[in-house]
């Protein structure tokens, strides 16, 4: 019962964050996985964004596919592993 309690308060009334600005990375299997808040010194932050690491994998398809056919870029994409899903965001 407890637990139930404290998830409520902390989804109604949020957390205290410190004013400013903090950039976490994290290991992910895909790569660095990081999470940055800012704050203006509150309940809620006053912005958060997330860095998944198949939005900058596909920055080096233009490196890595410079003078090739099209045909190898599906090569490329498939050694990547991308997830589409996480770049759309």
């Amino acid at each position: 019962m407890e637990s139930v309690i404290h998830h409520f308060k902390l989804y109604t009334e949020g957390f205290y964050v410190d004013s400013g600005w903090s950039y976490t990375p994290v290991e992910a299997p895909k790569g660095e996985f990081g999470v940055f808040i800012a704050s203006m010194g509150g309940p809620k932050p006053h912005r958060c964004k997330f860095r998944a690491p198949g939005y900058f994998h596909l920055q080096g398809i233009d490196f890595m596919c410079r003078n090739s056919f099209l045909a190898d870029m599906v090569v490329v994409i498939g050694t990547q592993d991308i997830v589409f899903g996480e770049v759309d965001r």
